[in-house]
């Protein structure tokens, strides 16, 4: 399964976990994803650096949303609302495993921008 897929199982699980309290997506967790969208189109500019800053970013989204795991299974715990908790955990199981895969890129993504930027190859993609 490719990651789109993945992420759009993980939304559907989230909406289907709040249709049934009949509850939508908070305003401010829009307004906050909103806003680190734009800090994220801001921050990865093209520049000769690019390629680092998306991989952080990517690094650092991904243990953002295991984070807001983390409070979901502890919400649905202290509202009696267990039978949610197996869908966020197979959530976050999916955002451990791609923070996973991008951090064993790091490294190597690391040690090819430096060795193409010391020669003054295009490096920034």
């Amino acid at each position: 399964m490719g990651r789109l897929s993945e992420t759009e199982q993980q939304r559907d699980r989230l909406d289907r976990a709040l249709a049934s309290l009949s509850e939508t997506p908070s305003t401010l967790k829009e307004g906050v994803m909103g806003i680190m969208g734009n800090l994220a189109a801001l921050a990865h500019s093209p520049a000769s650096d690019e390629i680092l800053k998306n991989a952080f970013a990517s690094y650092a989204f991904e243990h953002y949303e295991i984070a807001a795991y983390d409070a979901l299974i502890a919400i649905s715990e202290a509202a009696g609302h267990a039978e949610y908790i197996s869908q966020f955990q197979q959530s976050q199981a999916e955002e451990r495993a791609a923070a996973q895969a991008i951090g064993k890129l790091m490294l190597p993504t690391t040690q090819t921008y430096l060795k193409r930027s010391l020669k003054d190859l295009k490096a920034d993609r």
